[in-house]
């Protein structure tokens, strides 16, 4: 046990030093095959409005074809189950009943048995990881016990990248909008204010976003509707 924390908080602290989101998530996948029992495979999975999904993150592109599957046969155990469970085992496909049709698709695809942890749920969206094999019960309790544990920091460093991420985007964007605004202060002799008004006002009329007004200023030089030449 005290082996296993100790991994734990090692792959903790590693995953907190990756630079960004996708390295976050390249280094939960390398980090799932290596820590939780009987993992041949791992991908993180982001299903959006219960259906579509997409794959961030896998250590092989099986992972990502199996995943396909799951939306293409509109089975799966990240389109029903792991949004009501933490945890969703299947110990072999071949005998799997809730899933028939994505349970052949896995089996053409050499998978035997699976395993997948929720990340998180916000309304119909899910991440979820999802442990793969090409053995039969390859998962026992000691997976599922250390695949949640291993699933808990997962979850976290995931939000922390999350919100650097979006901290970076906000500052690039708030940037972005000083620029414009310097632009037209300095194009027209007006006040911060006004600046930031005009842009405003422009942005409202087209209907589009004021960062996209600004962009376009910034590239272009001209304050209008960036969609239009």
């Amino acid at each position: 046990m005290n082996d296993l924390a100790a991994q734990l908080s090692d792959m903790a602290r590693s995953l907190q030093q990756q630079d960004g989101m996708q390295d976050t998530l390249d280094g939960i996948v390398t980090a799932a095959v290596q820590t939780v029992p009987g993992a041949g495979h791992a991908g993180v999975m982001v299903v959006k409005g219960r259906r579509h999904i997409q794959t961030p993150a896998a250590t092989d592109e099986v992972v990502r074809r199996v995943d396909r599957a799951q939306y293409e046969t509109r089975q799966g155990p990240c389109l029903d189950a792991t949004y009501e469970q933490q945890t969703v085992r299947l110990p072999d496909m071949a005998e799997e009943t809730r899933w028939p049709d994505f349970s052949r698709r896995a089996l053409t695809e050499g998978i035997r048995s699976m395993l997948s942890f929720q990340l998180y749920v916000e309304g119909d969206n899910l991440g979820a990881l999802n442990l793969y094999s090409g053995l039969t019960s390859a998962f026992d309790d000691e997976s599922e016990h250390v695949g949640l544990l291993f699933a808990s920091h997962a979850a976290v460093a995931m939000v922390g990248a999350r919100r650097e991420q979006d901290l970076t985007r906000a500052i690039s964007v708030r940037d972005l909008i000083g620029q414009a605004k310097g632009i037209l202060m300095e194009r027209h002799k007006i006040t911060d204010d006004r600046a930031f008004q005009l842009l405003v006002r422009v942005s409202q009329h087209a209907n589009v976003k004021l960062v996209e007004v600004a962009r376009n200023l910034v590239e272009t030089g001209e304050l209008n509707d960036p969609r239009r030449p």
